[in-house]
């Protein structure tokens, strides 16, 4: 029988089924005085499968009415069966099981140990690993720090080697906001603002790194460009103590931000000097400088404005042309920017197409040591400190971005696990169901301000704990100290490369290596 009969067969037997339903409940309500509310079920059925026999959208709904429904329902809780019933421990996407469980156990203080082996292939090709020593050294986390300031920087930053990404209010809800920046003032480490401004939630006492993006938002004039007057009142707020000037992001590097209209509120509008309840993109370049030159200046100018605090920028590298001559502008002007955030492709929580998050942009392993690299050719090293984001929640993911050229790291996705985020993958919809990316006032109020915030430093405090014993097995008692040779990767069965090896020449690669020791990826 073919398929067209098929389900001719298939929508004759539905229909049927349903007025005999119909007709059988109102012999029932007819002949044995049942209540007439026994109707409200048949009738409904009816009208649910007429219409899905005669509407023209839906090809499956009208081959094959009522039933056809049930493919939507399975679809739209397939993410949630997938995770809690057929995911195994490594298979989950972004993120896997075992990776979400360490976060919540350290941000819960709960144990931290697991048992009975690992549960990954050491064998399999592309398995990293460290090599520890006999010779175990003692690292003392309070010391994981690192200090960011050039020297035409006046109020130079000691910071957490470890902080939190970039994540706006309005893409966050208020009380993640608030949670993540009371919780980095407990725990004593940054919390950069997003793109979105500068919010009441944001001044609950911990450090801000103040980002500044393609709209200005919290800088910016009626037109939409930048407000120096403005920039010049909100930089030299207390908490303030980086600026962070972003041309592009590991979600959707060369692509503007994007804040749906449901996320859009009356007050967030106002924080960002935008009208309410409409689909805000960034766009996708500045308006103040278009050249490397341009954007040196406008690096000088936002120090100067801010008061001599550190200026840096986030780039996700993708043409590395033009990261050389952004370096090239550096020498040309003798303007340094006090920090590099390298922003890998594989980081992001916000919504961006999918041919920008899957195919756009460089990882970050390969960006590290490339902008660790052309700074050396170029003698600025020494000037600049480097900033690692994408996918870091562990003391290996810490260790291995240090080893690779970073002097500090961000988290974005493992800060909001330690706010209780379950990877639901629904951060676009504005219907997060724990109420971190959300406005719905429904959702979000069952944030505990004052139970997150404890979460959130308590996992920066156990990961900083975490990292001091793992680099101690390797032979180091300092974070400065990581060196690649330590870190290996599995190229193919029965070959091992030390991140030495893969990146550079096989020599011990720290950042004093010479220009010409490195080869170029």
């Amino acid at each position: 029988m073919s398929h067209k009969k098929v389900s001719l067969v298939v929508r004759q037997i539905i229909w049927l089924i349903t007025l005999a339903f119909l007709l059988g409940t109102f012999f029932l309500v007819i002949n044995h005085n049942a209540h007439w509310l026994f109707l409200t079920g048949p009738v409904l059925i009816f009208v649910i499968v007429a219409a899905d026999t005669f509407q023209t959208k839906h090809s499956i709904r009208k081959n094959y009415p009522l039933v056809g429904r049930l493919r939507y329902l399975f679809e739209a809780f397939r993410p949630e069966f997938r995770q809690y019933f057929f995911e195994g421990e490594l298979d989950g996407k972004p993120f896997n099981r075992r990776q979400r469980s360490i976060v919540y156990q350290r941000a819960k203080n709960e144990k931290q140990t697991i048992s009975f082996g690992m549960q990954d292939d050491p064998n399999r090709v592309g398995y990293e690993w460290a090599a520890h020593s006999v010779y175990p050294k003692t690292a003392n986390a309070e010391s994981f720090r690192t200090l960011i300031g050039g020297t035409e920087c006046k109020k130079p930053y000691s910071a957490s080697i470890y902080n939190i990404s970039a994540m706006s209010y309005g893409a966050l809800s208020k009380t993640a906001v608030m949670s993540l920046n009371k919780g980095a003032k407990l725990g004593n480490f940054a919390h950069n603002t997003g793109e979105g401004g500068i919010s009441d939630y944001h001044l609950k006492g911990g450090d801000l790194i103040w980002q500044i993006g393609t709209g200005y938002f919290g800088c910016r004039d009626e037109k939409g460009h930048f407000s120096p007057a403005l920039f010049a009142e909100r930089s030299n707020y207390e908490n303030v103590k980086m600026i962070e000037l972003k041309l592009s992001q590991g979600a959707k590097p060369g692509h503007g931000g994007l804040l749906p209209a449901d996320k859009n509120t009356p007050e967030v509008a106002k924080i960002r000097a935008i009208q309410p309840h409409t689909t805000v993109h960034s766009p996708s370049s500045h308006s103040s400088f278009s050249n490397p030159i341009e954007l040196m200046q406008f690096i000088k100018q936002l120090r100067e404005l801010s008061g001599g605090k550190p200026v840096g920028f986030k780039i996700c590298i993708g043409r590395k042309d033009e990261f050389k001559a952004i370096v090239e502008a550096m020498k040309t002007t003798n303007i340094y920017p006090d920090f590099i955030t390298v922003d890998g492709a594989e980081g992001g929580t916000g919504a961006a197409p999918l041919e920008f998050i899957d195919y756009m942009g460089m990882a970050l392993s390969d960006a590290l040591v490339f902008a660790n690299q052309t700074l050396m050719d170029y003698n600025v090293r020494d000037r600049i400190k480097l900033l690692a984001a994408g996918k870091i929640i562990s003391a290996f993911d810490l260790a291995k971005a240090l080893s690779l050229g970073a002097d500090a790291c961000y988290s974005a996705r493992g800060m909001m696990f330690a706010l209780g985020c379950i990877q639901a993958l629904q951060c676009d919809s504005g219907k997060c169901p724990v109420g971190i990316a959300t406005q719905d006032k429904s959702l979000y109020k069952a944030l505990d301000v004052t139970d997150k915030q404890v979460r959130v430093a308590n996992f920066h405090k156990n990961t900083m704990l975490a990292l001091a014993d793992f680099i101690g097995a390797c032979g180091f008692d300092s974070h400065d100290q990581i060196t690649p040779d330590v870190f290996y990767r599995r190229t193919d069965q029965g070959h091992n490369l030390s991140f030495a090896e893969v990146y550079y020449k096989g020599k011990l690669a720290n950042k004093e290596v010479k220009p010409n020791e490195f080869i170029h990826i």
